[in-house]
């Protein structure tokens, strides 16, 4: 399994890319999936729903089956939060995990950076970027730089890291 982590400031278009990614990576009869870890202290679950007053009353595990869909949360309660690679393995094995987030994990990782957002490169910090998806010209990086706007390159780059 391929896995490759998309990084960047907040507003650079990760996510974007990442939806841009995967109907790319299917296309070419690949299987694909996603992780995204978030620095923001948000609940995935409403506050007025069935399964928040379930995780509320103390339920460690709360899963919701539909006929095409089911999710699982699970609450830390006290725990530390799972890792990357514990979330990985207990996911469907696939050809392709895009990670977005887990910035400070030891995972392959590309950068968007948008040069009109005066934003500083990450990857001068981080050994893990290992190319740049861009929407400009960064003179200053022997790393390689992929169109952002081209999404079957930057999804040949990341096969080939396979």
């Amino acid at each position: 399994m391929i896995i490759m982590g998309i990084a960047g400031y907040s507003g650079s278009g990760k996510t974007t890319l990442v939806v841009s990614l995967i109907p790319e990576i299917r296309r070419r009869g690949l299987t694909v999936s996603t992780i995204k870890h978030t620095h923001h202290n948000v609940s995935i679950d409403r506050k007025d729903s069935l399964t928040r007053r379930l995780r509320d009353a103390g339920a460690v595990d709360v899963a919701v089956v539909a006929d095409n869909h089911w999710v699982l949360m699970r609450e830390h309660r006290g725990a530390l939060e799972p890792s990357l690679e514990d979330l990985a393995g207990r996911m469907k094995p696939v050809d392709i995990l895009l990670v977005e987030g887990f910035k400070s994990h030891h995972h392959d990782k590309i950068e968007v950076h948008r040069p009109a957002a005066d934003k500083p490169l990450l990857y001068t910090d981080d050994p893990y970027i290992i190319a740049i998806a861009t929407d400009g010209v960064l003179p200053d990086t022997a790393l390689p730089q992929l169109d952002l706007n081209d999404i079957p390159s930057i999804c040949d780059f990341i096969i080939a890291r396979g």
